[in-house]
């Protein structure tokens, strides 16, 4: 299977698109907007996702077997009691047993966790104590002990081989003092194609920023961010290439240099499949991207041979329902309902992934006759999530035709991170200002190649979200483009809605 991985670095937001054979699967927005930095919260595409703070513990819920942790942001983390069994005191615990959260934590307490899920709807960050910092190798955990591997390395031979390596550096780093605390280590995919001194260098690295972390922690009152982790680029290199990766192919100049010295210090070998796009078109034309993703933003999508899904996200679940069309095989209606249904499956791997689909899901398939053919269903389905980086569970078909499965949450889906709600007690969704405002600065970069002074209408709302809330992008748009570009609002106009003509 050939990958590609895209980043187009925009004004206001990063894109990263993951390509698998010539079809979009995954998708990472990172946006920079001066109001998502202040806000903090992670709902309009800033991830938090590996950010360790120092916070202080606002509430203990015995009940809930959590604590709500203050970290800065405009809500409170929630800390369960699994993720802050590592502080707790108590003796003799096996694995799977949980104390109770009041011998963890105390209310007032200075904490170091770690944002593990972004910010999602009205909920606060998901936090850990058990903090981990992720080099391109290896996964450092600190104050523990012990080798984990990625539940994606299956072959037995390679988990033994990297197994014993790691175990090896653990005993080297702790003899020469390196980390100066024990530590142990999450082996990654990437490390497959590793030698021990790779690894010894990983490990090194994240020895000196986990240093970093704890003097940056004796100097800091909470709440705090005491460590960042990296920005998206070189995030983007470090999570996303790997063996597969036939090229990485950035827009930016400066973004470009970014990941050529990222790989440089840690993984030369991508170096010379990272290249520079300069056109013609816009990166994420080659693959019409832009177009994925507003497809990505309906309920139904049509399958190939006339059938159809319609995906419902709900505050509990995602439900997906199945319909045939006019498809109809000439075999009969068994027949038909497998071929409509393994399109599907086939579909829905693509779509939850673009998506970024998460929590359950529960799938109303065709129904089928035949056990063999309903297997036949949630193989497809397993052997599709296998490339998913988000950890995925599916179950068995129902005798009503009915799949349930999670996909972990880690952040916002795309419709949230896109769109808003129009009316309060309406189903129907907007693009939020912010998303308009992207769309529209990127429309302006293509159309300031034919250098000439440009002027903009935006609807009012988007208008004034530049001026009053982001007017630092209208600067960068003045510093970036060759023309002259004037902003007006027009009140004629919808929020999704701008036009872009010449100035006379």
């Amino acid at each position: 299977m050939s990958e590609e991985v895209l980043i187009n670095v925009g004004l206001g937001e990063t894109r990263i698109a993951v390509v698998e054979d010539g079809v979009p699967t995954d998708l990472v927005l990172e946006r920079t907007s001066e109001e998502d930095l202040t806000a903090k919260t992670g709902r309009a595409g800033h991830s938090l996702l590996g950010n360790i703070f120092l916070g202080r513990v606002q509430r203990v819920l015995p009940g809930m077997q959590a604590a709500f942790v203050d970290i800065g942001l405009e809500r409170a983390g929630f800390l369960g009691a699994r993720e802050a069994k590592c502080l707790c005191e108590l003796m003799n615990l096996d694995e799977e047993s949980l104390p109770p959260i009041a011998q963890c934590v105390h209310e007032g307490q200075a904490i170091l966790v770690q944002a593990v899920k972004d910010p999602i709807a009205d909920k606060g960050a998901r936090l850990s104590a058990n903090v981990t910092l992720a080099g391109r190798q290896l996964v450092m955990v600190p104050n523990q002990s012990g080798v984990a591997l990625s539940r994606r390395i299956e072959n037995e031979d390679d988990r033994a081989r990297l197994t014993t390596m790691v175990e090896g550096i653990i005993e080297k780093l702790g003899t020469h003092g390196v980390t100066g605390a024990p530590a142990g280590y999450i082996v990654r995919t990437a490390a497959l194609e590793a030698t021990e001194s790779e690894l010894i260098e990983d490990a090194r690295r994240l020895a000196v920023q986990w240093e970093k972390v704890r003097e940056v922690q004796k100097l800091t009152k909470p709440p705090a961010v005491v460590y960042h982790d990296l920005d998206p680029v070189a995030k983007t290199m470090r999570d996303y290439a790997g063996l597969e990766t036939s090229r990485v192919v950035i827009d930016d100049l400066n973004a470009f240099n970014e990941a050529k010295a990222y790989c440089a210090a840690t993984m030369p070998a991508m170096l010379e499949r990272i290249h520079l796009h300069n056109g013609p078109g816009a990166l994420f034309d080659m693959y019409d991207i832009d177009g994925e993703i507003e497809r990505a933003l309906e309920t139904r999508v049509e399958l190939p041979s006339g059938g159809w899904i319609i995906i419902e996200n709900t505050e509990a679940l995602t439900a997906v329902d199945v319909n045939s069309g006019r498809f109809t095989a000439s075999t009969g209606l068994e027949e038909t309902s497998v071929k409509t249904n393994l399109e599907a499956a086939e579909m829905l791997v693509k779509q939850l992934r673009l998506r970024g689909t998460g929590g359950l899901i529960v799938i109303d398939f065709i129904h089928m006759n035949e056990p063999e053919n309903n297997q036949k269903i949630v193989d497809a389905l397993n052997h599709g999530f296998e490339r998913d980086r988000v950890p995925t569970q599916i179950s068995g078909m129902s005798e009503f035709g009915l799949i349930e499965m999670t996909r972990k949450r880690v952040r916002e889906p795309l419709e949230k991170l896109l769109t808003e709600v129009s009316n309060p007690g309406t189903p129907l969704r907007i693009k939020t200002r912010g998303t308009v405002a992207n769309e529209l600065m990127r429309a302006v970069e293509k159309e300031a190649c034919a250098g000439r002074p440009l002027v903009v209408r935006a609807s009012p709302d988007v208008e004034h979200w530049f001026r009053a809330r982001n007017a630092f992008l209208l600067e960068r748009i003045r510093e970036r483009l060759p023309v002259r570009v004037v902003l007006e609002a027009d009140p004629s106009l919808t929020r999704e809605r701008f036009t872009i003509g010449y100035l006379k």
